[in-house]
């Protein structure tokens, strides 16, 4: 019983934090913060861009929660251990599979091919306004019909 809180608390994180990014990718970053992130939606003339700032904030905010709580091991701990689950899967999916970062694992995977599908629609300008598909993990059905 005492590992089904920390998986629970870790799993609920990750859903927080693909609500929080979304909400703050589509109110923020394409709002007062798009100065920032618009070099995203640049081409990269390096391998760092102005917009990691914003996995940097993410970061700190978890290992800071995990320091604070290190001793008592209970929820804020284990929010931060759910930050930086969701922070290794935004790398993963984002990065290194969506924008290559890395070179780029090859998958036909339907749910894989429907979100590289999104977020090539999200990239799809280079303006603040219009965009669609904000989320990381989520998108809508349409993306998913007719993958390869």
């Amino acid at each position: 019983m005492a590992v089904v809180f920390p998986i629970l608390i870790i799993l609920l994180t990750i859903a927080g934090m693909e609500v929080i990014s979304w909400a703050m990718h589509k109110y923020l970053f394409h709002g007062p913060l798009w100065f920032i992130h618009k070099t995203h939606h640049q081409e990269r003339h390096g391998f760092f861009e102005l917009n990691d700032i914003f996995s940097l904030l993410f970061g700190l905010a978890a290992v800071g929660l995990m320091w604070f709580d290190k001793e008592n091991r209970s929820y804020p701990f284990w929010i931060g251990a759910g930050i930086s689950v969701y922070g290794i899967i935004y790398f993963i999916f984002h990065d290194w599979f969506i924008h290559n970062r890395f070179k780029a694992f090859k998958s036909r995977n339907k749910y894989l091919s429907g979100i590289r599908r999104a977020h090539k629609i999200h990239h799809k300008s280079t303006e603040k306004n219009p965009s669609e598909e904000f989320g990381l993990l989520v998108a809508s059905k349409k993306y998913f019909k007719n993958t390869k």
